[in-house]
């Protein structure tokens, strides 16, 4: 029933210009997310709360909507307002992070909430909110536009999408990056900028999908240049992948005397920095193949290892530890060092 709904929606507000048209489709189909004002509220007078606003940004910025959703309300119940979340110990915040991507960004969620809490809120200018900790281009403009209504031009991976179908735009992405924003901030309405940007998300979410787009149901397909031609899929476009070189390496597994790995997590600031354990347990150096053994000057093994893509452990850990650990020579087959590669 609500597919059917939002195709009637699509169909009745053609009319007028491609702004006015979303808007009155985001007006009936605009998703429910515990951070926004819906279109309904805010024409009631709700305003949104910054402080909401800049939190989902950042922790969108690794994850989906919906493992987001639940975790949002847990952190707003825990700290309800910037100057809670600035008063809290950050281990906490680190603690509080766990699953939703990168420890920095918790990091510097604490730090900007302790910047903010001294200015005494949210500046509503994007050059400004730029120079907070851990807000980029891109967090900035969705929190002017959102929390603020300024008409600030908003571009994520759905906008984007929808603005390269709009107007068929063939250079390949990344490159098209300033071209997209410049093209679509010439219909970037004055007024209801926030809601003009969540309703670009929310059309590139529900309708213009990566693949098998519902341009019927669709509000701008009056005004696509890719629905026009017929190739909608092909939009946006991608930069054609250089192939990767093949590349050889020497791999190394590090043990103490009693067979446990010697390789370990660094330690650092806050006890989630566990995240941070390297991903193999070893080292890999890139050289030309070598068809024999040798062994290197403090006694350790050393052989030919299959092909691989990537260094996986630093090389600052494998030097600490060699003059304390044994060493135990494995073929590789995958892209990274795995622990099960090394059993004893």
């Amino acid at each position: 029933m609500a597919a059917r709904k939002q195709k009637m929606v699509g169909r009745e507000k053609r009319e007028g210009t491609p702004a006015s048209a979303l808007l009155a489709w985001y007006d009936a189909n605009a998703r429910v997310l515990p951070w926004r004002i819906g279109p309904a509220a805010r024409k009631k007078g709700a305003a949104p709360d910054p402080y909401a606003v800049w939190l989902s940004e950042v922790m969108l910025q690794q994850t989906t909507v919906a493992t987001v959703t639940p975790r949002f309300q847990e952190f707003l119940d825990r700290w309800p307002n910037v100057d809670a979340m600035a008063k809290a110990p950050l281990d906490d915040v680190l603690g509080a992070w766990a699953g939703l991507g990168y420890y920095a960004r918790a990091r510097n969620l604490h730090k900007c909430a302790v910047e903010v809490a001294k200015l005494g809120g949210f500046p509503d200018a994007e050059e400004a909110l730029r120079t907070l900790p851990g807000i980029g281009d891109y967090t900035a403009a969705a929190i002017a536009a959102i929390a603020f209504d300024a008409p600030a031009v908003v571009v994520d991976g759905n906008i984007e999408r929808v603005t390269a179908r709009l107007f068929a735009i063939e250079t390949p992405i990344p490159a098209a990056k300033p071209e997209i924003k410049a093209r679509i901030g010439e219909l970037w309405p004055q007024k209801r900028s926030g809601d003009f940007a969540q309703a670009l998300m929310d059309l590139g979410a529900n309708v213009c999908t990566p693949r098998s787009p519902d341009c019927d149901a669709c509000p701008l397909s009056k005004w696509c240049a890719a629905f026009a031609r017929g190739d909608q899929e092909s939009f946006p476009k991608r930069a054609v992948k250089a192939a990767k070189p093949t590349r050889f390496g020497e791999a190394y597994a590090l043990f103490q005397r009693k067979g446990r790995s010697a390789a370990s997590a660094p330690s650092g600031e806050g006890a989630s920095r566990r995240n941070a354990r390297p991903s193999g347990y070893g080292m890999v150096r890139e050289k030309s193949p070598i068809p024999r053994r040798r062994r290197t000057r403090n006694g350790a093994r050393r052989a030919q290892c299959a092909t691989l893509s990537r260094i996986s452990t630093s090389n600052s850990m494998f030097a600490a530890l060699a003059p304390k650990a044994r060493f135990v020579r494995r073929k590789v087959t995958g892209p990274t060092l795995k622990k099960r590669n090394f059993r004893q």
